[in-house]
């Protein structure tokens, strides 16, 4: 396995012992809320397997997540819904769930890695990482504390619409997703300022 921990220690040389890795799940989704993840690695646990989340099969992602979650690491999860994503924007929506996930941390972090190529606005100095999961064993931890967070809000979010294909796309747009949007229109769920969202829904009651 890789090393991807370069990053935390060059930061952990400079003093910096509370290094938290930030990124999101969810930007691309037509469903949902954006959901970002904040996460501060303990170096001298078990960190095996730890790698960018859309490189982890789903069962294997669960157990890294419990193991993450577990106590021995400081995590926190916040999330942006379909309706300010829509007033705002998905980048804006993005980088609000991230700086909430961070601020929520206890305590908070000396220094913030986060996935990307934009920092949002945080309660300490930090530092954005394009490609962060595949570079970063904290990111990479986030990435995969943020995806199974989401994926079992949408679970829970699927037996309201159960219509959509949800637990198979969790809201992204697969040919079943987007027939299922011709057919019976978006929900309240559904980010309307997404493209393929913008039709007649029979959810409104037309």
């Amino acid at each position: 396995m890789a090393d991807l921990l370069p990053l935390e220690r060059e930061l952990w040389s400079r003093g910096r012992r509370l290094v938290a890795g930030v990124d999101e799940a969810g930007r691309g989704s037509l469903f949902g809320p954006v959901v970002a993840a904040a996460v501060v690695l303990d170096a001298a646990a078990d960190l095996s397997g730890v790698r960018d989340s859309k490189t982890v099969p789903e069962r294997e992602r669960e157990a890294l997540y419990d193991r993450l979650t577990s106590g021995l690491h400081a995590f926190a999860v916040a999330q942006v819904g379909a309706e300010e994503i829509d007033r705002t924007d998905i980048r804006r929506a993005t980088l609000k769930a991230m700086s909430l996930a961070v601020a929520a941390l206890t305590p908070l972090p000396d220094f913030a890695l986060v996935d990307g190529d934009a920092l949002p606005e945080l309660p300490c100095p930090g530092r954005a990482v394009v490609k962060g999961d595949a570079r970063s064993a904290s990111v990479a931890a986030a990435s995969i504390v943020a995806k199974v967070a989401r994926d079992r809000l949408i679970r829970a979010l699927e037996r309201d619409y159960p219509v959509y294909g949800l637990l198979r796309n969790k809201g992204y747009g697969t040919r079943e997703h987007l027939d299922a949007l011709a057919r019976f229109g978006p929900t309240p769920q559904h980010r309307r300022s997404f493209r393929p969202c913008q039709i007649r829904s029979l959810w409104d009651g037309h």
